[in-house]
């Protein structure tokens, strides 16, 4: 049996299925058996027709009474059809579904399944799924519910799985040292499978998922776990003198340092004077300080002879910290310098024969540091900022330009502590939880669409006080042209129809980025009054005079990402707002909506996201260098992870490099699920 076989040769796929299984991720059989279903619908107990209530899905067991009718209604058909059975009577209708004519016989029994509507007692059941009495292939058990694709179906989703599964039975290897399934109670990989599909019975289910649960928590804590461990047995780091101070920096601020922020520079600064190389997350809500932080450390390791590099995912925001860094590090001799791909090749040229000979001292810039032929001295300091958007990959690589260089990584994506603890197993935290004294909390509104000329009133009321906006329009789906439509469109209207007497610009991540430089540039210097944008303008640019962002469908983005985007305003002396336009009346939607109104917090904002929408979406595509989950959800699942966590570091403890007999497997399952995927 060969799991890495193409899904084109599985019974029922098809050349046309083969594009849309792939497009979910499902290319070989191993995706396929490992696509868990999002949800189930219990389908095996049938409920009295009398005790049906309204709006609830319910199987029922009953007799057809009449021949299925034919109801022309304005270019539509409706079938009707009148089942009873001991307790009561209920018309079945479907829409468009002429097929079904010769598929019922008065007098025989049937099952169905769907959603009943109970009008003044008169009860009915829309479009159900159905079987005769003695089958059970849409009803009479638990029937697994995927997530989809658009033209893709439930139910030819199952029989391909089912086709699969057929394949795999019994034959699958384990993943999973005997020991490990005895001591935690858990069952084989076989039945693991069979039953997340489709089990007999909903506790079944639980049982399944713990075992998939557990196996994919550990094989993720195992692999962060031995990389830290691989650090620890690197040869020796750099040891920074105990000389070079980095109050010098503190004593030029034109401001004062919070207690956040003197905490995490205690700790950098422990870590730099000793020999282990440095492998810190610094973690900071949007707008805590973490550049200055930076700033320090990189002051220290320049003090001490060495350079230091800073790695920004864009060039307009490397500009913005190089203009921070200048400020303060030029009145303390401290040369830096800027590296993008936006720069001329003779100035290029000159940086690098600088950098080469030790005449830069730090070097900010983006990608465009980790090419080749971009060599320093004596690289002491590796800063990456927005670490999601390098991945663990980029950072390795700038680190491997020097001799075991300390290495800090910033992220302005708050991730509840005890998760981060477990997400970033290979690298110390440090924690800036408190915001400088001076900066404004930004009112957060949500508001329905017909609220939208209001809205529009007050964006042109800060207009004209000399202020800056920002629309925000999200990405319709994993669609260029839609995305790229949503905001040209959007952009015309508010040029020509909304506010055709102010300047009026678009942004997105499909521009050249000199294009969207020169835009933000344009913006930043007061030359446009609304810049209509998708969330390429979340990472970090300082804009103070923008004072206000309107978020368009703020429905369809995650609670962090709001707060991101949020966090592009109030970063001047002026009161900064944020208008929050959603669409449905979902409970989970309103509830999202209260709590961005609530709070400032990005801390107990992200708690909240992963409560709500599940680690999955949260983290969103690999976006933190891990392989995602596919049936973990770490707010659930905080328990298992915690204790997982415990049997990895006992693993690793008594076998480092997972060479003993009993863990073979193991090192294949890290190996398998996780080294490929981040090539560390």
């Amino acid at each position: 049996m060969e799991l890495d076989k193409d899904v084109k040769y599985i019974k029922g796929v098809g050349p046309n299925r083969v594009q849309l299984l792939n497009k979910l991720g499902i290319y070989t059989l191993k995706d396929l058996i490992n696509y868990y279903p999002r949800t189930y619908e219990d389908r095996s107990i049938p409920k009295n027709i009398a005790n049906c209530v309204d709006g609830e899905e319910v199987l029922i067991e009953a007799v057809v009474c009449n021949k299925l009718s034919d109801v022309r209604l304005q270019g539509k058909t409706m079938q009707k059809l009148q089942v009873r059975d001991e307790t009561g009577g209920c018309t079945i209708t479907w829409f468009n579904q002429s097929y079904l004519k010769n598929k019922f016989v008065i007098g025989k029994k049937y099952k169905f399944y769907g959603k009943i509507s109970n009008y003044f007692g008169k009860i009915t059941m829309n479009s159900p799924v159905f079987d005769e009495k003695e089958k059970n292939f849409n009803t009479g058990k638990i029937i697994p519910i995927y997530p989809l694709t658009y033209q893709l179906s439930q139910n030819v989703l199952r029989k391909i799985m089912e086709a699969g599964l057929l394949e795999v039975e019994g034959k699958l290897k384990e993943t999973l040292p005997n020991y490990i399934l005895e001591n935690y109670k858990l069952v084989g990989i076989n039945q693991a499978i069979k039953q997340i599909h489709f089990p007999n019975e909903l506790k079944d289910f639980d049982i399944a998922r713990k075992r998939l649960v557990f196996e994919e928590l550990l094989s993720t804590q195992l692999a962060l776990l031995s990389l830290k461990n691989s650090y620890k047995n690197e040869e020796k780091g750099i040891a920074f003198s105990k000389d070079a101070k980095m109050s010098d920096v503190i004593n030029e601020l034109p401001f004062k340092l919070t207690k956040a922020q003197l905490r995490v520079l205690e700790e950098i600064d422990e870590n730099m004077e000793s020999e282990k190389p440095m492998n810190r997350l610094l973690q900071g809500d949007v707008g805590s300080g973490k550049t200055v932080v930076a700033m320090c450390a990189a002051y220290k390791a320049v003090k001490c002879g060495y350079q230091a590099a800073i790695m920004a995912p864009t060039a307009i925001l490397a500009a913005q910290h190089l203009e921070n860094f200048k400020n303060i590090l030029e009145k303390l001799n401290v040369k830096c310098e800027l590296l993008t791909s936006g720069i001329s090749k003779k100035k290029k040229e000159s940086i690098l024969e600088q950098l080469q000979k030790g005449e830069i001292d730090i070097l900010i810039g983006t990608h465009a540091i980790i090419e080749e032929n971009v060599q320093f001295k004596n690289l002491g300091l590796v800063v990456t900022d927005e670490q999601h958007r390098f991945g663990v990959k980029q950072r390795t690589k700038i680190a491997e330009k020097g001799k075991n260089p300390d290495v800090l990584v910033m992220t302005a994506t708050p991730i509840p502590r005890t998760l981060a603890l477990i997400l970033y197993g290979d690298l110390d935290i440090s924690i800036i939880d408190e915001l400088p004294p001076n900066r404004k909390t930004v009112e957060t509104f949500a508001v329905n669409k017909n609220m939208t000329e209001r809205v529009n009133k007050f964006v042109e009321k800060q207009i004209q006080e000399g202020r800056q906006a920002y629309i925000v329009c999200p990405l319709v789906e994993e669609n260029e042209e839609l995305d790229l439509k949503s905001v040209e469109t959007l952009y015309k209207t508010y040029k020509n129809e909304i506010f055709p007497q102010y300047r009026v610009e678009y942004i997105h991540g499909k521009m050249k980025p000199k294009e969207k430089d020169d835009i933000m540039e344009r913006f930043k210097l007061g030359k446009i009054d609304i810049l209509i944008s998708t969330t390429v303008i979340e990472v970090g640019v300082d804009v103070p005079n923008s004072n206000i962002m309107v978020i368009e469908n703020a429905e369809r983005f995650g609670l962090a990402q709001l707060h991101q985007l949020r966090g592009r305003v109030g970063r001047g002396n002026y009161q900064s707002y944020c208008i929050l336009k959603y669409e449905g009346k979902g409970e989970t939607v309103r509830e999202r909506m209260k709590i961005m109104c609530s709070t400032n917090d990005g801390f107990v904002i992200s708690e909240k996201d992963l409560e709500l929408r599940g680690s999955g979406d949260f983290f969103g595509t690999m976006q933190h260098g891990l392989p995602e989950f596919k049936i973990a959800n770490l707010f659930e699942d905080m328990p298992i992870l915690k204790s997982v966590q415990s049997v990895a570091i006992k693993i690793l403890d008594n076998d480092p490099t997972l060479e003993k007999e009993e863990n073979v497997l193991l090192k294949e399952l890290v190996k398998d699920k996780f080294m490929k995927r981040i090539e560390i």
